[in-house]
């Protein structure tokens, strides 16, 4: 199954179980046609077999199909614990057209949600913007998926106006509250930080705490790499309006380019060996291309935990 490209596409799929379905599923269908079709997502309801526990749950068919011994996993088992955070401060409402910031990880957390079911992982999840708004624990039912489909419908119906982030104090407050090893997955722009060094020391200690918690933490840091990154604007003065605090001011993008494009490099530059210090995937999610990365991102992170 294609995957879904184009905004058109995406708003007519209002059933975020649906969409989750699609993205998840044409996601497999690759998968299983590239070098990554060792992830166990085809033996969704399977475990392999430990030596020395019962044989009563071995799926004897499955062993003749593929000569491997195979543990039939029940609903109430789990195999991961993952958090999802998700950033919902005004920031993440750009671009004004077409799939915001906000939307596209939506749209991504709903599909990794559906694969977390898929393969028995229980999942909670974090709404956040300048506090935490909504907490869930982590579960794997089907009843607990379409709660957080809910919730995660509110986020989107209802963006945030003039709201800015503390993602210090979240993630803190969520370090306390998480007693058992588990993954946790940051959706933000990270733009809270890039311009006060010490509120990314202020970042880095909350996200030290997750770490001395034995948590495996990973960061997608949402953008639309076009304009926030290579600032590709058109050849003309622009209005820009910063959306957490309403500051405007009117520019030539050419007269900035390259004072903003060594700014954002050093701030990048500096993100991206925080995070290898501490042993933090920050992993580049641009809005434009799909959701197919953030799937596989999952994916192997979990293989290096179970």
């Amino acid at each position: 199954m294609p995957q879904l490209s184009t905004d058109q596409h995406i708003r007519q799929l209002a059933n975020l179980e649906l969409l989750a379905r699609q993205v998840v599923e044409g996601f497999i269908t690759g998968l299983h046609q590239s070098p990554f079709h060792g992830f166990s997502v085809e033996f969704a309801e399977h475990r392999l077999y430990n030596n020395g526990e019962s044989v009563k749950n071995i799926d004897w068919k499955l062993l003749a199909r593929t000569d491997k011994l195979f543990v039939k996993q029940f609903e109430e088992e789990t195999n991961l614990r993952c958090y999802l955070l998700l950033d919902t401060s005004s920031s993440m409402n750009f671009p004004a057209e077409g799939i915001n910031k906000l939307q596209f990880s939506v749209y991504a957390i709903a599909s990794l949600i559906y694969l977390f079911k898929k393969q028995r992982d229980a999942f909670g999840l974090c709404l956040f913007s300048d506090k935490m708004d909504w907490k869930s624990p982590a579960r794997s039912t089907s009843s607990h998926m379409f709660r957080l489909y809910a919730e995660l419908e509110k986020a989107y119906d209802n963006p945030k106006q003039n709201t800015p982030t503390n993602i210090t104090q979240v993630l803190h407050h969520i370090a306390g509250e998480i007693h058992q090893r588990s993954m946790v997955i940051i959706f933000s722009d990270m733009l809270e930080n890039s311009l006060n060094p010490e509120k990314m020391q202020q970042l880095f200690a909350a996200i030290q705490h997750l770490k001395y918690k034995k948590h495996e933490v990973v960061i997608f840091n949402v953008t639309r790499k076009r304009q926030e990154i290579d600032f590709d604007f058109d050849n003309r003065p622009h209005h820009f309006v910063d959306i957490e605090t309403g500051t405007e001011v009117r520019v030539h993008p050419n007269k900035i380019r390259d004072s903003y494009q060594s700014a954002l490099k050093e701030y990048r530059c500096q993100l991206e060996l925080k995070c290898a210090q501490h042993h933090i995937q920050l992993v580049d999610a641009d809005i434009e291309q799909g959701y197919n990365e953030i799937l596989k991102t999952y994916l192997i992170k979990r293989n290096s935990m179970i």
